[in-house]
């Protein structure tokens, strides 16, 4: 058998690993130092030429946005440091198969080397945390031996396991772990369309006098589902793979804070019930992705029960909270909820994916119930054998829950609400920073562990922040000095532009933190000369942009 062909389990498998392994860290070390920086420098087309390069395409040639050939960064063919004398590193000389640690060590460098990596303190972006190194090890664990959730024979120990971390995740929210349920899915996307999925089965099968997921949509009922203007664009997502139209979605006015107006939702949902539209789901955000903001959680769930509405609580980036003591009462009231998504790989500092949908009643689950006689068939379960399949919208499902239960045995919560503070407090360091900066403005005081904040130009024009924003942002991303998040108030009109720092490492300092920001100044400065010079304005004219 060719080297590669080895497997990973059984009783040989740490053996035929252990080279593998080696190769595979020995890449992350090589391709970080190549990197030098958050990502790799040269944008798109540099990226792309680095791995045509890596890969054998010696023919490639990199090209710009608009399909005309790249300029020259000036910094050599960025694939020099990986391409070989003709070897093909996947494939050996000639089409031969290459040895195994070569392969890996090739090709870990070069995916290391073109990363973005969340674990450098100028990665600050997105919702993407740095993975603890515990977590991707016992993810080694799960991929070596390969067992899928779908049935008990295919994955006994991770069955019980999952059941058990759900029931753990059902008590930290304040559900009764007796009466709920739960699944690990693979993120919020999934956990909000699961919840939609059975708010839309409890509202129009019971206004329609038949089950929803047997029979469709009653043609004769107007659903209608309401969440912020700054909810997760999956709630609309939902909506249309469920049947119910993006225009199904009534977008509730927010707050400065991004947070859903509470008599606003009041005033909307008595309209629709006016107009005998059929209310299928308040969507509440515990945790923006913008801002943080956290919906008045407690307000909502008596709006909804007052209405009688399925209440769903988008707790992907909020839900992490509830690990820590200071920031969990934010959180209060989502023990009402009706349904719940939580991410583990944003404030639990899991390798993706590592979602988690919970109900706080186990029979509301009973739309998703499935039998398939090769994977549950009634006998086994009746012999005592679980089965966790109707419990989540996919069949094969590898056993995410290892990683997470690992974790919490090792740091416990208490552990990991270290953590949660240390992001909190650098983000309010971050807004501290940037409120004493005479260049940069604050949007709003951090909430969780974002801080949202736009650089000011010189002419003080909303469009010419917005344009300033924008291009200095990509600056930073071209030369592979930074990763900085941007996004949009919700409103019309210029102006609204923003950037953003979601700190989710909790080894960044905070003098890596003030870099950062002078960085992101350094770089507006740098957009506002550039642009000075391109309408043939004089040195110096700019007030507050040195020459």
């Amino acid at each position: 058998m060719p080297a590669g062909a080895a497997l990973s389990g059984g009783v040989a498998g740490p053996d035929a690993l252990r080279p593998l392994l080696d190769a595979v860290l020995a890449g992350l070390a090589d391709g970080a130092a190549l990197r030098g920086g958050p990502l790799p420098a040269g944008g798109p087309a540099g990226v792309a030429a680095l791995v045509a390069a890596a890969l054998g395409d010696r023919d490639h040639r990199a090209t710009s946005a608009t399909g005309e050939p790249a300029e020259p960064s000036g910094q050599g063919h960025p694939g020099e440091a990986l391409a070989d004398d003709g070897n093909h590193p996947a494939r050996g000389r000639a089409g031969e198969p290459a040895e195994p640690d070569d392969v890996l060590r090739r090709l870990t460098t070069l995916l290391t080397r073109g990363s973005a990596d969340p674990a450098d303190p100028a990665c600050a972006a997105h919702l993407h945390c740095p993975p603890l190194a515990l977590a991707v090890a016992a993810d080694l664990a799960v991929s070596a031996l390969n067992p899928s959730q779908d049935s008990w024979d295919q994955a006994p120990a991770a069955t019980e396991l999952e059941t058990a971390l759900v029931r753990d995740l059902a008590a930290l929210v304040g559900y009764d772990p007796a009466t709920a349920a739960g699944v690990i899915t693979s993120g919020g996307t999934e956990s909000n369309l699961m919840g939609l999925m059975l708010s839309r089965d409890h509202a129009l099968g019971r206004a329609g006098g038949h089950a929803t997921e047997l029979g469709g949509l009653p043609r004769d009922l107007s659903p209608r589902i309401f969440a912020s203007e700054a909810a997760h664009f999956s709630v609309q997502r939902a909506a249309a793979v469920l049947g119910l139209g993006e225009r199904a979605v009534t977008a509730v006015p927010v707050d400065r804070d991004l947070r859903m107006d509470p008599a606003a939702l009041d005033v909307l949902l008595k309209e629709a019930v006016g107009r005998g539209e059929t209310p299928v789901a308040v969507v509440a955000t515990a945790g923006t992705t913008d801002t943080g903001g956290i919906d008045p959680l407690p307000q909502l769930a008596d709006i909804a029960e007052r209405y009688g509405v399925w209440l769903h609580v988008d707790a992907a980036y909020g839900g992490g909270a509830l690990l820590s003591d200071r920031l969990a009462p934010l959180l209060a009231g989502v023990e009402r909820a009706d349904s719940l998504s939580l991410d583990w790989h944003k404030l639990g500092w899991q390798p993706a994916p590592a979602g988690v949908f919970l109900v706080r009643r186990a029979e509301t689950y009973a739309p998703l119930a499935r039998r398939a006689v090769y994977l549950n068939p009634a006998d086994d379960e009746e012999a005592g054998y679980p089965s966790l399949l109707g419990l989540s919208l996919r069949t094969t499902r590898r056993p995410d829950a290892f990683k997470i239960a690992a974790t919490l045995a090792a740091l416990g919560r208490t552990g990991l609400g270290r953590l949660v503070d240390t992001c909190h407090d650098l983000a309010h360091h971050a807004a501290a920073t940037v409120r004493a900066h005479p260049l940069l403005e604050l949007h709003t005081t951090p909430v969780l562990t974002t801080a949202v904040f736009r650089y000011r130009p010189a002419s003080g024009l909303p469009a010419d922040a917005d344009r300033v924003n924008a291009a200095l942002r990509r600056r930073l991303l071209t030369e592979g000095r930074a990763v900085v998040g941007r996004t949009e108030l919700p409103g019309r009109g210029p102006g609204r532009v923003r950037l953003k720092l979601t700190l989710l490492n909790p080894h960044t300092t905070p003098a890596q933190v003030d870099a950062l920001l002078a960085t992101v100044v350094a770089a507006g400065q740098a957009e506002e000369r550039d642009e000075a010079e391109r309408a043939g304005e004089p040195e110096g004219v700019l007030e507050g942009v040195p020459a």
